[in-house]
């Protein structure tokens, strides 16, 4: 993390700081939430309906809409019907992005959002393992021929308030799943971003422009390697395209994209 109010060579302090007060929060969040488990039934995280165990009742999983083939090849936009393989979608060939691949697990519909949600917003880390067993099932391909988890950095001011980074708590699950390494520190933001709700395709993309490089310390990792980006929501992709190009710009040999949901305003059919 960059924590240049902190510490004006190069964030390091700073980050060590946010990092060690994440840690103590999440030790605590933990430790609430066993307190509450034994005194309160567990609820369904979408709907608040009493579950057993942890996660989503019966309706709500039911209405989650999982996403497999067909799909575009390089988008992962589902298609209506199977084309073939190696098809691509209208979008991807009008407008291709700079990563090599892209795939989700689930379209971004309420279920998908409330999970995201409150992973991202509400100290619901405990959603983070299933979360990535689901998207290192999606993006099995991809992470066969990987070298290294790279997680969308959040920049430290964000970070510092959020307390973690949802991206990297998903990097590590899939990590342990797919055995690979992850390098949190591979990738940073070097300048704050607004959010990108409410945003044109356009106005998306010059917002995030210019906001991710690779430390000079951190090159060789990534050099040379099959990186796999990690991401919650893929929404237009400006954002994980402006990673991936300062992850190709670092001399990485390829970028896939691997997120939990993505948006897909209808379903797309190849040319």
């Amino acid at each position: 993390m960059q924590a240049e109010a902190i510490t004006a060579s190069d964030g390091k302090t700073g980050g060590g700081l946010v990092r060690a007060f994440g840690a103590v929060r999440r030790v605590w969040s933990r430790a609430t939430r066993l307190v509450l488990d034994v005194a309160l039934p567990t609820l369904c995280v979408a709907c608040r309906e009493p579950v057993a165990g942890e996660g989503l009742c019966a309706q709500c999983w039911s209405q989650l809409s999982f996403i497999a083939p067909p799909y575009c090849d390089k988008l992962g936009i589902p298609f209506v019907y199977d084309p073939g393989p190696g098809i691509l979608s209208m979008q991807a060939i009008a407008d291709p992005p700079a990563y090599a691949r892209a795939r989700a697990a689930v379209r971004y519909d309420e279920v998908a959002k409330t999970l995201v949600h409150a992973l991202k917003f509400h100290d619901r880390t405990d959603l983070a393992p299933t979360m990535g067993r689901w998207m290192a099932h999606a993006g099995e391909p991809l992470l066969q021929g990987a070298d290294l988890l790279v997680p969308v950095p959040l920049h430290w001011r964000r970070s510092f308030s959020r307390r973690y980074n949802q991206s990297g708590a998903l990097a590590r699950v899939i990590g342990r799943q797919a055995g690979l390494p992850v390098a949190v520190e591979a990738l940073r933001r070097v300048r704050p971003t607004a959010h990108q709700i409410g945003l044109s395709r356009s106005e998306r993309a010059a917002n995030v422009q210019g906001a991710f490089k690779v430390p000079a310390d951190r090159k060789a990792e990534v050099q040379g390697r099959r990186v796999v980006l990690i991401d919650d929501v893929l929404t237009s992709g400006a954002t994980v395209d402006a990673c991936a190009r300062a992850l190709l710009r670092a001399k990485a040999r390829s970028v896939d994209v691997l997120v939990f949901a993505r948006v897909v305003e209808m379903l797309k059919s190849p040319i």
